[in-house]
């Protein structure tokens, strides 16, 4: 149960992180989110067969790990979880896209593959970035942020929502397997018979907590408005940050840097 605790208490640990005092932090979250949304636009909007196009823009999240004081291996360990979803999306394209496209000695590189690994750079590239403004922002300022450029309050609320219950659910599940392990015998995990009865327990006691939570919120005055303690302002940082970054990712999208690189270094020598 110990590592079922440790997991659990990992998922807030990107909230811990949103709470530093760096220059990535103290930005305007308004910024911050256009900033990825663009950079998410820039990345997937690049043709199916295209993967040196895609290297210059993981100057971006590595300029935000360093500037944000992120630790590397967490973010890492999160895009790990999503690994196998993105083996998933592209493992059968080699089997179906036979196209030649390039040839390293006698290997010939199909299309299938050069698609395969395209998804999974970009699904890497995106991941990532919405994790570091997850961990640069916190989950209420972005809700906020969100509101500001025009998102539906309603899609809002059920975010906000979905992420604080998701706490919730992992919550009573490791209350409920603790439960378990104590009054059973059992010491390789939940017994398959017992999943049913399990799960069914956890439901019930999810949305009761739930219920209760959402009934202690309405007592405090919760009318669906994101609040923050603090208000952030734009500044000419903000301003800075923002010009830089969709320059950059005009500029990236429109050339393809690492060919214009490749051409100059053949022309030098």
């Amino acid at each position: 149960m110990l590592k079922i605790e440790a997991n659990w208490i990992d998922l807030r640990y990107l909230d811990a992180l949103s709470n530093q005092n760096t220059f990535i932090h103290r930005l305007n979250p308004c910024v911050k989110l256009i900033a990825a949304l663009s950079f998410i636009i820039a990345v997937t909007s690049f043709a199916k067969y295209e993967i040196t196009g895609l290297l210059p823009f993981f100057l971006f999240p590595a300029v935000l790990l360093s500037l944000g004081n992120l630790p590397a291996a967490p973010i890492f360990k999160r895009l790990l979880l999503v690994a196998p979803f993105v083996l998933f999306i592209g493992i059968f394209n080699p089997l179906f896209d036979h196209t030649p496209i390039t040839k390293i000695g006698a290997i010939v590189i199909t299309g299938g593959w050069v698609s395969f690994f395209s998804i999974t750079i970009r699904l890497c590239l995106t991941i990532t970035t919405a994790l570091i403004l997850v961990a640069t922002t916190g989950i209420d300022a972005i809700g906020s942020a969100l509101l500001r450029i025009g998102v539906p309050k309603i899609i809002v609320v059920q975010l906000l929502f979905m992420y604080r219950y998701l706490h919730v659910l992992v919550e009573e599940f490791v209350r409920s397997t603790t439960a378990y392990s104590l009054r059973s015998f059992h010491g390789d995990g939940v017994q398959f018979r017992a999943w049913g009865s399990l799960l069914g327990q956890l439901l019930i006691r999810s949305i009761d907590r739930a219920n209760r939570i959402y009934q202690s919120m309405l007592c405090r005055g919760f009318d669906g408005e994101v609040r923050l303690m603090r208000t952030s302002t734009l500044t000419t940082s903000d301003i800075g940050y923002l010009t830089f970054w969709m320059v950059f990712f005009v500029l990236i999208r429109c050339f393809d840097v690492p060919e214009l690189l490749g051409k100059l270094l053949m022309g030098v020598f």
